[in-house]
């Protein structure tokens, strides 16, 4: 039964706001979020898994006042631990590696944890739900690429974004300029193991856009009246193996290697946009929340991110458009963003206390609603 927001209001009444712990999930942004909170005096509590733990429960455990430690993240669900994480007054701060391993069903139904955001748009995020991400951006008015509902549409250079049949958590991409090119990398990357007949059944084939890639990060506050509607944070964009090596080499060179692109994730680099352009990222970021609101009320609560390109429009080839790949309805799990951008020195002025990443401004609005008794407003 999906647990309604009024239950989770009614849990953090009965917090004592004098000793709330921020929770987090073991991977993805565990140690980010864990610096913000320690850095700004929070308590901490991270769920980790047996056999993933180290990095969190030795090399980095001055981050965390508590470890608890589950044999599979979905055990996270038990009675124990929510039982623990509740006695601990937690607000939990769900990263993408907590939908994917725990579950859209679980976190709806059966996680009873008051948490900082929606819990409810996070399964937006699958490409394949009736509401999801694509028809999200659609209906906000936000150009996204050219789908092509089979391989014999395609017409022009598209990729193929592919569910890895190893790593839930990953994609692997591949591109073909036709129907014929399209079956021949498939039948490659499906010999490599990297894909199968399901992944590829469930893949979205989409235009290559020419454009330049930005990650455009914001941050939306629940509590308006104090820190206003919505910050950028700051861009950034994804290095991925072994898409890097291969762009580290000449042309002639990339020619005489016959190995598969995987564009697997692994690091992130800071990048910055003319201040004339801004507004492109901005307006997006705007409609977006909009439609968040009207159909996964109440909207986004704290940061998120869209993935995109600022490239020419297709109609006159000359107006810039910024086009949105993916979302991510919550932390976009990327360190680089607050050391590279400006953006920090900005949200410091504006919010009268020193910000140097993106997730300090979440810390900032759980600790002022707890010391304003308003934490029935930031959850769900």
């Amino acid at each position: 039964m999906v647990i309604q927001r009024e239950e989770v209001q009614e849990i953090v009444s009965k917090y004592d706001t004098d000793n709330i712990t921020i929770g987090m999930f073991g991977s993805h942004s565990a140690l980010e979020l864990g610096m913000s909170a320690k850095a700004m005096g929070a308590r901490t509590v991270v769920i980790v898994q047996e056999g993933r733990d180290e990095i969190y429960a030795v090399d980095h455990r001055h981050l965390y006042d508590h470890v608890i430690k589950v044999k599979k993240f979905k055990d996270m669900l038990s009675q124990e631990v929510q039982d623990e994480l509740r006695r601990l007054n937690t607000i939990f701060v769900p990263n993408r590696s907590f939908s994917v391993y725990v579950g859209y069903e679980g976190i709806e139904n059966e996680f009873e944890v008051p948490l900082y955001g929606n819990r409810f748009i996070l399964r937006c995020e699958d490409r394949h739900d009736e509401k999801g991400q694509y028809y999200l951006l659609k209906k906000a008015g936000i150009r996204v690429p050219k789908e092509f509902k089979s391989p014999e549409e395609i017409d022009r250079l598209a990729i193929v974004k592919v569910q890895r049949a190893d790593k839930p958590i990953e994609r692997s991409f591949f591109y073909a300029r036709s129907p014929e090119d399209y079956y021949k990398e498939a039948e490659r990357y499906k010999k490599e193991g990297k894909i199968n007949d399901e992944g590829l059944k469930k893949a979205r084939i989409e235009e290559f856009v020419l454009g330049s890639r930005f990650n455009a990060n914001f941050h939306r506050y629940a509590l308006p009246d104090l820190f206003g509607d919505l910050d950028l944070v700051g861009l950034s964009d994804r290095r991925q193996v072994n898409l890097q090596g291969f762009l580290n080499l000449p042309a002639r060179e990339q020619l005489k290697i016959d190995e598969p692109i995987t564009n697997e994730e692994i690091g992130h680099y800071g990048l910055t946009i003319r201040e004339s352009k801004q507004p492109l990222l901005w307006d997006a970021a705007k409609k977006f929340i909009k439609v968040a609101e009207q159909e996964y009320p109440p909207g986004i609560i704290g940061l998120f991110g869209l993935q995109g390109a600022v490239a020419y429009s297709p109609i006159d080839k000359k107006t810039l458009e910024f086009v949105v790949f993916d979302l991510s309805p919550r932390i976009p799990g990327d360190p680089a963003i607050g050391p590279t951008s400006p953006e920090m020195r900005n949200l410091s002025l504006k919010h009268g206390i020193k910000i140097e990443d993106p997730l300090d401004l979440t810390v900032m609005e759980i600790q002022r609603a707890a010391k304003d008794n308003r934490l029935e407003e930031i959850v769900t």
